[in-house]
């Protein structure tokens, strides 16, 4: 149930399938869905209040609203995070939360870890360990199920090419 009424948010926000752009009624539901457990719909709302969309702009709600998503393990509040902390000059707290983001598999975390390395308000450990946590992110991720399908696809279209 949270999920269809995150995705039918999203259809709203987005004027999609023949649905109004009903910005007031995406929210509506992004926050029904969020109270039953839908973190990437407190994420979208943390969104339309940092971009002012269908409401006003507001960073302290928009910063409420992507930890509601965080705590729910949303990588890209988590990531959202760390940059408000960072543009306040919390450089550890905003590590810590590019750290959390980049073991969720969160690329833009360990962008800014990066860049925290080479401005050196990170260790070279802090990024070597880091990029072992994205690495075993992808190792997570991969399974031998999806490995068997990308080699069927790519026996099938062997095939379909007539070679």
């Amino acid at each position: 149930m949270m999920l269809m009424q995150s995705i039918m948010g999203c259809y709203y926000s987005g004027g999609e399938f023949g649905l109004p752009l009903n910005v007031a009624k995406a929210l509506e539901l992004w926050h029904r869905a969020g109270e039953l457990g839908d973190e990437v719909s407190y994420y979208l709302i943390g969104t339309a209040y940092k971009d002012g969309r269908g409401v006003e702009r507001d960073e302290q709600k928009a910063k409420h609203y992507w930890e509601l998503a965080a705590m729910g393990g949303d990588a890209k509040a988590r990531n959202n995070l760390g940059c408000k902390e960072w543009q306040a000059g919390k450089l550890e707290r905003a590590l810590r939360h590019w750290m959390i983001a980049v073991n969720d598999g969160n690329l833009n975390s360990l962008g800014n870890i990066k860049k925290f390395y080479l401005d050196s308000h990170a260790t070279k450990d802090d990024y070597t360990k880091a990029m072992r946590s994205y690495q075993a992110y992808l190792v997570e991720i991969t399974t031998d199920q999806r490995d068997e399908a990308v080699a069927f696809s790519d026996e099938y279209k062997y095939y379909e090419s007539g070679l």
